[in-house]
């Protein structure tokens, strides 16, 4: 497991009073500690530990009781980090994998002995919900176009189109993601000419008797999408996307993480994450804007809004 802090800031110092999310993802586990800043919030902390929860999944759909005790005292740390800065009560919640596995209470029961933290298990359209608030927030109010957000997590994609005056009009969940896909199709690192064709062709046919509503704008979210953004900038377009691609299979997962200054963990499933969504773009017919937000962010701002509600 690998862990890295982002962002910190000591202290709050001016009487508001810190929210934080923790969010038990497929791939990583993050924590989001923020205060309430005018109508939006300003961070305090993030932080992200690789916990990879869908490589723990055993061939029955139980989740291994080792990686059970490793995500169980990563989020007792985080905890103790978000109270640190003020933030009493943390929230955390749980999506895909936790939600998929036959023995996911024995997650929850874990997590909470160990950290006294209760974890809301997300249902794919509350997942969808948050993350499109999460996404959309610093869109300009008066944006009127129809809006596809696109979340490709580790072992889930979702997808979640609506507009700001409305919110989500329409979503839906694939049981494809990033990690599931590295797991199941590349072995060598980096991954072979053939290895990249065989899950390029697997991602292909997950999507091909799918047809997505028009949309005028498309955002995509997430791991995968966030790191693209330093290697290729804040729009990603088919060409964009393949270049990417060539670019981190080059070489070892060591030196890629290295010159692009990523956690091992995020170059071995980045070209997965790449495909996805590029597959996604091209059915949508449209190119993705990298958002700065997504589901923690959506939670936050919720949990901020019911101090003063």
């Amino acid at each position: 497991m690998a862990e890295k802090s982002n962002k910190r800031a000591n202290g709050n110092g001016n009487g508001k009073h810190p929210a934080a999310v923790i969010d038990i993802g497929s791939n990583t586990t993050r924590l989001l500690v923020a205060e309430r800043s005018g109508d939006g919030f300003r961070e305090l902390l993030s932080q992200r530990a690789f916990t990879r929860l869908s490589r723990g999944i055993k061939e029955d759909g139980s989740i291994a009781g080792k990686k059970i005790d490793e995500l169980a005292r990563t989020v007792a740390t985080q905890v103790k980090l978000a109270k640190v800065l003020g933030a009493d009560d943390p929230y955390a919640m749980a999506t895909a994998a936790t939600r998929d596995a036959s023995n996911g209470d024995d997650l929850l029961k874990a997590v909470h002995e160990e950290s006294g933290v209760k974890i809301d298990v997300l249902d794919e359209h509350e997942e969808a919900r948050l993350a499109f608030m999460g996404a959309t927030r610093a869109l300009p109010a008066e944006t009127a176009e129809r809006i596809a957000v696109i979340d490709v997590g580790g072992g889930s994609t979702e997808v979640a189109i609506g507009t700001l005056s409305d919110g989500v009009k329409w979503s839906t969940s694939f049981r494809i993601g990033s990690g599931m896909v590295t797991d199941r199709f590349f072995a060598a690192d980096p991954p072979s000419v053939d290895d990249l064709d065989t899950a390029r062709a697997f991602v292909d046919e997950m999507f091909t008797d799918y047809n997505f509503p028009q949309v005028d704008l498309a955002i995509a979210i997430g791991g995968s999408a966030s790191s693209l953004r330093r290697m290729v900038g804040g729009v990603l377009e088919h060409e964009t996307m393949e270049r990417a691609i060539r670019l981190i299979t080059r070489n070892a997962a060591t030196e890629m993480a290295d010159d692009f200054g990523l956690d091992i963990e995020r170059v071995q499933v980045l070209p997965a994450g790449i495909m996805i969504l590029e597959d996604i773009s091209i059915r949508l017919g449209q190119p993705l804007r990298i958002g700065k937000g997504g589901l923690r962010e959506g939670k936050l701002l919720e949990l901020l809004a019911a101090q003063v509600a």
